[in-house]
């Protein structure tokens, strides 16, 4: 019995070592820097479309998930929607080998629709969290999956690093030609394969527990959902911790979208990063995000979420706020690495808070709230990111939005949160 709940948590945890490599490579390092100067027009008007495509992507995504959500709890079909999810996660992305310069509505379609795909998986994975470990070990969980996914994350930037994107004079793997960038858009298909391999054990060994059967069909279930996400509102207006926790996270979630939506544009941009800067970057901030997660997997459950929370946000605004004022990229290196530090455990805390604060009897309806609630604005700071930077034509005006969403986010995290309720909602 203990293998076998072992061998759930890693397959399940593997998830996030598979999926990590969209958003290392993807989303924060690679595609959207060469989008950015071998796609795009120019680099403000790249930053712009990047930005307005993270946040279309974000409203679908916040549309979707209630009603694939209730579907998947109805009628038991969270494997299958990850099957299907992940299957066009992967081939949209592959198809980003294909668009070059000038090939701006292709490539930002291709993106859009693998972004979607990937975080409506995560969706249906973290919703998994409640039957594979106890609530007392929600913490350790989480973390630990946070941990193995930037660990994913930085194995794939090394393989990337070796192979692909290995300096000017070097050869690329396959005689991949440097001078159309092959070498960069094949780091895409390298993406999609990671992630079809881990998203594997997942899949393959992990089983749903499955509800009752239901009569209902697809778009009266989907229809309900909607409507339940205004009972839950409701309900949630009476646990007065959770509502203004995840009102909180709202805005602080919306300034880590925007960090890694733009975190490799800002390097580029800023402080000159070139694609093999970028990668040495990326393994650095993938590092510091997995030891970050490794060490609060041990000390989360002793300190609290809530105080894990607060520290996190405390260290992801100083170092943000830093890093527009900064001139030189030694002093940029210093600002990335607190934030990789405590980007991990940020998330992974938020997760494990809302475990602790929830009565066992409404968990599956606030758990698909609180996925809701990540993406329901996700798509306001890469949307004001991207909208500075056009009005202003600076990154750094951009950058502004990150700490200021952050610091909303926090102050109402301490004025409307306390934290004994934490302590006294592990059982029902």
């Amino acid at each position: 019995m203990a293998a076998s709940s072992t061998r759930r948590v890693y397959s399940w945890a593997c998830f996030d070592f598979a999926n990590s490599a969209f958003g290392t490579l993807v989303l924060t390092f690679i595609y959207n820097t060469y989008f950015m100067n071998g796609i795009a027009p120019s680099e403000s008007e790249g930053t712009t479309l990047w930005g307005n495509t993270v946040a279309i992507a974000s409203l679908v995504i916040a549309l979707l998930s209630p009603a694939l959500g209730a579907a998947a709890d109805a009628f038991g079909w969270k494997k299958r929607f990850m099957w299907v999810t992940v299957t066009l996660a992967c081939l949209a992305t592959a198809g980003l080998y294909f668009p070059q310069a000038g090939d701006v509505w292709p490539a930002l379609l291709l993106f859009g629709l693998a972004l979607v795909a990937t975080e409506l998986s995560i969706v249906f994975n973290n919703a998994f969290l409640p039957e594979i470990a106890p609530r007392e070990k929600h913490g350790k969980v989480s973390n630990q999956a946070f941990a193995l996914g930037y660990f994913g994350g930085l194995i794939c930037l090394f393989i990337a690093m070796a192979g692909f994107v290995n300096g000017e004079d070097n050869a690329a793997w396959f005689g991949l030609d440097k001078d159309v960038f092959q070498h960069v858009r094949a780091t895409n298909v390298l993406v999609a394969i990671w992630f079809a391999v881990f998203s594997l054990p997942l899949l393959l060994w992990v089983k749903e527990v499955k509800p009752p059967q239901r009569s209902d069909g697809f778009l009266v279930v989907a229809r309900k959902s909607f409507r339940r996400i205004a009972e839950t509102f409701r309900h949630l207006r009476e646990y007065r911790e959770l509502f203004w926790m995840l009102v909180a996270r709202m805005f602080y979630n919306d300034g880590l979208v925007a960090i890694f939506s733009f975190g490799g544009i800002y390097a580029t941009v800023e402080f000159g990063f070139t694609f093999q800067d970028l990668m040495i970057f990326g393994i650095a901030l993938n590092v510091c995000s997995g030891l970050g997660s490794l060490l609060f997997s041990f000390i989360e459950d002793r300190i609290g979420s809530r105080i894990t929370i607060v520290i996190s946000l405390l260290a992801l605004v100083g170092a943000t706020v830093a890093a527009l004022f900064i001139e030189s990229k030694n002093a940029f290196w210093g600002c990335a690495i607190v934030i990789g530090l405590f980007l991990g455990p940020n998330q992974s805390a938020s997760r494990a808070y809302l475990s602790r604060l929830t009565p066992l009897e409404k968990s599956n309806e606030f758990f698909g709230f609180f996925a809701f609630s990540g993406k329901a604005t996700a798509f306001l700071g890469p949307l004001l990111y991207g909208q500075m930077v056009g009005i202003f034509d600076s990154q750094r005006a951009g950058m502004v939005v990150i700490p200021v969403l952050m610091t909303v986010g926090m102050i109402l995290f301490l004025w409307k949160t306390h934290p004994k309720p934490e302590k006294n909602t592990s059982t029902p």
